[in-house]
């Protein structure tokens, strides 16, 4: 099943904010290895695949990929701020014109006492490592 905008509605979902417990990757074609065997799993966008899993196995999924924790990749794109498009496909690298070879992304979500755009609704982060190897991050408040 998909939405009106031609996703699918676990990628709707995740995009809206309400799917808190999963975890979204996008590789781009030809950037890291699995992009492929990945594709089977979710669904293909300009330029590479968009994958919505649940928390733990969307983490091992991108260290299946990239070769790297993804914890550990959000806290050094954490010191980066930059631009991921809202549909997590492409964004704006702070040092360059270059799209991103991957991004992880997860919600966080509506916390009134957080603050801030915490308490305007559910929080997408996002992390993103551009072609020219600068990790960088970017956050929004989702559109449900």
């Amino acid at each position: 099943m998909s939405g009106s905008d031609g996703r699918s509605d676990r990628v709707a979902d995740f995009l809206d904010g309400e799917l808190p417990d999963d975890v979204a990757l996008f590789l781009a074609e030809g950037s890291v290895d699995g992009v492929e065997k990945l594709a089977a799993h979710g669904e293909r966008v300009d330029g590479g695949v968009l994958v919505v899993v649940s928390g733990q196995n969307g983490r091992n999924a991108f260290t299946a990929a990239t070769g790297l924790d993804a914890f550990t990749f959000a806290q050094e794109a954490m010191d980066r701020e930059g631009e991921v498009a809202r549909d997590l496909s492409g964004g704006g690298c702070p040092d360059c014109e270059l799209d991103p070879e991957f991004v992880f992304a997860f919600v966080e979500e509506e916390n009134e006492e957080a603050g801030g755009l915490y308490a305007e609704g559910s929080v997408l982060h996002a992390y993103a490592r551009c072609a020219c190897g600068v990790a960088y991050a970017d956050r929004w408040v989702a559109d449900a």
